[in-house]
């Protein structure tokens, strides 16, 4: 048997699973991943949902090929654990069965129910006041957004009473998972902390029965609460069969993406900010005060590490538009599709993914975009304004702009939403000055250098900024046993690959896109209004 250390982190997205194996050595090495994707639903009325079978099956799918590829013996894996979407409602009965599809956190039809329930009084940002102070005082944050899971759970209790009825527990995504795993019922504390249920305030950490009395939630839907690196349990026999495991293999709580991209990142000391720019994105601060900006939807948010939180401010579509682009706008002008074997497929190919051609295409376009302005709102927005019927839009388009330049502004667009809420976030923390940039995005020089550009800040990007939300769960498994002593060696064991100065050159044409870009929302605000009235 072999007495190498091998951890199977899930990291659990919108569109798929990406179950990586890791090595732990002197840093953990990423020695095998494996995709399986899956669908989204999104329905007329502003619903998405997903099938958490669909999750369960893809763990089987990835599990099974990282063995069969590497020949590993499942002994060798010593834990394993999750990084998942976050704000995610599954309701599932007392054997862990659905009662229905999961409700994603891209949900927007609890419209009713959020008005129902901070609608009435005395307002502060048309919140109940009474409402809102209590939750800011006990939780840290509020349930201000119509996609958070609380309207989510109000939603399915008026409108589908009879499933309702059937439900023994409240879980999210990576929960669901666990419990598939262990036969147990847990909720690790940074999900529970989006519950906007959960009692923040230092010696507390727990449900807050009153908030539960206050919004009508059953406490009894509501599982035990455990740090992200804590031991959960073994695999049950069930499980490991499914999976290909070994039985007893030690599973362990793990993270949201929005706690452990950062761990995986190597932002863990206070102070630290990394942005991330995947299917969605955001900018986060460690921190160990807990802070909140009503008027920008931020605040401190609870993370992996006990007695840390992260200042954090949500981009509901980030890397999402530049599927989009690639999708809908790039097509036959650069030849993306036309010449896709010469690019990507066959020995002669140039790049390793059609994205890359498509940065390297227009990365002699001028910066700024010669006056077009992109907004990256493609399904609707929550920082800094919270509006779910706010639309992308390319904005003083003329007669000599072409596809590329479009292209280059939705890049600049994501960027500019991103330095917004950085902005933004300097008003209540000092966020660091040298940034670590993760994501699916990231991966592209070009878009690296123009974040820095437009931010002003060094941004810097460690080995496989893609897969940093499994990093941050195999390093919380590393933790757990007993083999890093605490976060700062977390911070050793992820070190920088490349780094980008900004250019000087460039700082007047993006300040001046970035002004016009900031005015854009409020301008069409009520346009988007009258045209998506569905989630009014």
């Amino acid at each position: 048997m072999s007495h190498e250390i091998y951890i199977l982190s899930y990291d659990v997205g919108t569109t798929g699973v990406k179950t990586c194996l890791f090595l732990l050595g002197e840093r953990l090495e990423l020695t095998y991943a494996s995709l399986s994707e899956y669908p989204i639903h999104l329905l007329e009325n502003g619903g998405a949902e997903q099938d958490p079978n669909d999750w369960w099956n893809a763990l089987q799918t990835t599990t099974r090929e990282i063995l069969k590829e590497t020949g590993l013996s499942p002994e060798s894996i010593q834990g394993i654990s999750f990084c998942s979407q976050m704000q995610g409602l599954v309701l599932v009965d007392s054997g862990f069965n659905p009662v229905r599809r999961a409700m994603s956190y891209m949900d927007a039809r609890a419209t009713e129910e959020i008005k129902k329930g901070l609608g009435h009084g005395l307002k502060i940002e048309g919140i109940n006041a009474f409402k809102l102070l209590l939750s800011l005082w006990i939780t840290g944050a509020v349930a201000g957004s119509v996609k958070d899971p609380i309207w989510k759970y109000k939603w399915v209790e008026k409108n589908e009473p009879n499933l309702f009825s059937k439900v023994r527990w409240w879980l999210d995504v990576k929960e669901f998972l666990i419990a598939k795993c262990t036969n147990q019922a847990v909720m690790t504390r940074d999900t529970a902390f989006t519950t906007f249920l959960y009692d923040s305030r230092k010696g507390k950490g727990n449900w807050s029965r009153l908030l539960a009395k206050l919004f009508k939630i059953n406490l009894k839907h509501l599982p035990p609460i455990i740090n992200s690196s804590d031991k959960v349990d073994g695999l049950t026999k069930e499980a490991a069969e499914f999976l290909g495991l070994e039985a007893g293999t030690a599973v362990f709580g793990g993270g949201g993406d929005a706690s452990l991209i950062g761990v995986g990142a190597g932002a863990v000391l206070e102070g630290d900010t990394h942005i991330y720019a995947g299917t969605s994105g955001w900018v986060s601060t460690v921190t160990k005060q807990r802070k909140v900006d009503i008027d920008s939807r931020m605040a401190s948010i609870v993370g992996a590490r006990s007695g840390f939180y992260n200042y954090f401010g949500e981009q509901e579509t980030s890397g999402k538009c530049l599927q989009w682009v690639k999708d809908h706008l790039a097509l036959d002008e650069i030849d993306l599709y036309l010449e896709k074997k010469k690019i990507t497929d066959g020995p002669d190919a140039i790049y390793e993914s059609l994205f890359e051609y498509m940065f390297d295409s227009i990365k002699d376009t001028e910066p700024g975009s010669e006056g077009v302005i992109f907004t990256p709102w493609l399904h609707g927005n929550r920082c800094p304004f919270e509006d779910s019927n706010a639309r992308g839009m390319f904005f003083n388009i003329s007669l000599n702009t072409g596809k590329r330049l479009l292209i280059r502004s939705v890049v600049e667009g994501i960027l500019f939403h991103k330095k917004w809420i950085l902005e933004l976030s300097e008003k209540k923390v000092n966020s660091s000055q040298s940034i670590r940039f993760v994501g699916g995005v990231a991966r592209s020089s070009f878009i690296c250098q123009t974040l820095a550009d437009i931010t002003g800040r060094k941004v810097e990007r460690v080995f496989q900024p893609e897969n940093v939300g499994a990093m941050g769960a195999a390093a919380l498994v590393a933790l757990g046993l007993g083999k890093i002593k605490d976060f700062e060696g977390l911070k050793e064991m992820i070190p920088v690959k490349d780094e980008w100065i900004p250019n000087p050159d460039v700082k007047d044409k993006y300040e001046k896109n970035f002004k016009v870009f900031k005015k854009l929302y409020k301008s069409n605000r009520d346009n988007f209004s009258e045209l998506n009235k569905f989630t009014d």
